[in-house]
């Protein structure tokens, strides 16, 4: 059964509107209905009204976003109700926030959805304020990381390096070679350096290059250099540096230990998702993002070598010499700077040197066969030098045994068939016979190489035994006046620290050969 109607006439309803529950005849006959409104207004306009009438004033989605205290509109779900067109009515004079009738706090939002109030430009400042201030607060941690009062210039030339890289001016990847490298540049684009990270060096699990992957996958046994300590190449980097400038070799770029990031560097896809989240959040939401110790990319640590110009392949101008001979003078300082080189390789042990990853300028002299007579040209002596790079797979805990030998490829050049001269022996010997020197040398090396976190101190006692026992043979050799050649092919010798349970002023050493050889001595 339903409700009574209203008391009100019919007729009060207006022309043309019928009571609810009514029934008018259909055109196609048979059948009645119950009209849902027969106002002036079109049917579905009307069912709209009714459907946001349903169920005590509920909103869907065609809903305006009032709150339900300030619009309350008749029930037209009660039996008996008509639908009525009614006069829009007036709005509702504004409330105060927090009160009753207002606007809910967390509604607001969407009701000024693509307003540019002032609340909405605070905000905003105070999100970029916000990320102003953790882009600086990273950056000033990384330079206390990257700081090296010692060398202010080099200092300088990371610092521009940084710069850069805030100002979106990134590094970019060397293709050659089998790890990630990078051309680092300064603010105007200029390379001013070579960064190679620790965890895509050949043997990392970020490795970008897919020649070292598909070795590991075809031939796992001859995968890696059992000799090495693996993922230290860039404390191999920076320690070849260290031994140049002990030694006051003067060929060796400087290089050290450094951090940075960049959006070109190879990351793990989590570490690329973590940023992107922490930066959404200091934008949207600056009091959550303010707590981030870090926004944007990790920094990674590498080496960061200064960039050389005017320098090519040791390879290309060797070939030159040969079919155009040096003047004497010019292959004199050629004979002196590649004494020095033989000096640091053999020192270190580097495992790979080849003719194509050391380096050589050589500035020629002015060309005066299109001058006039009557022209006056001022010809400098031609200048000569070498730069050592590459040196990534040195220090070695033991001398090569298994497969290959990994020889010094500069070992068949003619140059080291000369013996020593005696501006080698007189800046050589001095210092690699002192004890003192080469305790220091050995301390100077620890500092460094305990920076990494999976240093071994008996890992480096055994780079340090191999390197005793090179620097014994070097010093033998120069005494005796041997050349490179003969230097090359003295028996490899191990100097370990004596063990003894008695304490003494001075350490005693233990001096054993090496009788294990490769099986491939020329590879």
């Amino acid at each position: 059964m339903s409700a009574a109607a209203p008391a009100a006439p019919a007729a009060a309803a207006g022309p043309g509107v019928a009571p609810y529950g009514a029934e008018q005849p259909m055109a196609c006959g048979g059948r009645r209905s119950r009209p849902w409104a027969a106002v002036t207004g079109t049917e579905p306009e009307a069912a709209a009204a009714a459907r946001r009438g349903r169920a005590g004033g509920a909103m869907d989605e065609t809903s305006p976003l009032v709150s339900p205290e300030r619009a309350q509109g008749p029930d037209y779900g009660l039996p008996g109700g008509a639908v009525r067109a009614l006069p829009p009515a007036a709005p509702p004079p504004p409330s105060p926030p927090g009160s009753p009738g207002g606007r809910d706090r967390e509604r607001q939002p969407l009701l000024e959805r693509g307003a540019r109030g002032p609340a909405a430009a605070q905000a905003q400042a105070q999100a970029q304020a916000a990320a102003a201030a953790a882009a600086a607060a990273a950056a000033a941690a990384q330079r206390e990381r990257n700081d090296f009062p010692e060398d202010p210039e080099f200092a300088d030339v990371v610092r521009r390096a940084e710069l850069a890289s805030e100002r979106g001016i990134f590094p970019e990847r060397i293709s050659q070679g089998s790890s990630g490298s990078y051309f680092v540049k300064d603010p105007q684009g200029k390379i001013i350096g070579v960064f190679k990270p620790k965890n895509e060096e050949p043997y990392g699990q970020l490795n970008p290059k897919w020649t070292k992957w598909l070795q590991k996958l075809c031939c796992p046994c001859c995968f890696g250099r059992d000799c090495l300590v693996l993922n230290q190449g860039y404390l191999s980097e920076a320690g070849a540096s260290l031994v140049d400038q002990k030694l006051e070799l003067n060929i060796v770029p400087r290089t050290k230990v450094v951090y940075l990031a960049s959006e070109t560097f190879n990351y793990s896809a989590i570490d690329r998702v973590k940023s992107r989240g922490k930066r959404l959040a200091l934008e949207k939401v600056p009091k959550v993002g303010q707590r981030f110790n870090r926004i944007g990319l990790p920094p990674k640590v590498g080496s960061f070598q200064l960039f050389v110009e005017g320098y090519k392949d040791a390879d290309y101008w060797l070939r030159r010499f040969e079919a155009e001979p040096l003047p004497e003078n010019t292959n004199r300082q050629l004979l002196l700077q590649f004494e020095r080189l033989v000096v640091l390789d053999y020192i270190i042990r580097n495992t790979d040197r080849g003719n194509d990853n050391w380096l050589i300028k050589y500035d020629c002299p002015l060309d005066s066969a299109g001058v006039r007579d009557s022209d006056w040209v001022v010809v400098k002596e031609p200048i000569i030098k070498l730069a050592a790079i590459d040196n990534g797979l040195a220090f070695p805990l033991k001398h090569p045994d298994s497969w290959r030998a990994y020889p010094f490829y500069w070992a068949w050049l003619p140059q080291a068939k000369i013996p020593f001269s005696q501006e080698i022996k007189d800046l050589i010997l001095p210092k690699i016979s002192d004890p003192n020197f080469v305790k220091d040398l050995e301390e100077d090396l620890y500092e460094l190489f305990k920076k990494d976190p999976g240093f071994d101190r008996g890992q480096f006692h055994k780079q340090i035994a191999v390197m005793r026992g090179q620097i014994l043979n070097l010093t033998q050799a120069l005494k005796d006046g041997k050349s490179p050649l003969h230097l090359v092919q003295m028996p490899p010798v191990i100097v370990e620290t004596a063990r003894s349970h008695q304490r003494s002023a001075s350490e005693s050493y233990t001096q054993s050969f090496q009788s294990r050889k490769p099986f491939f001595s020329w590879w």
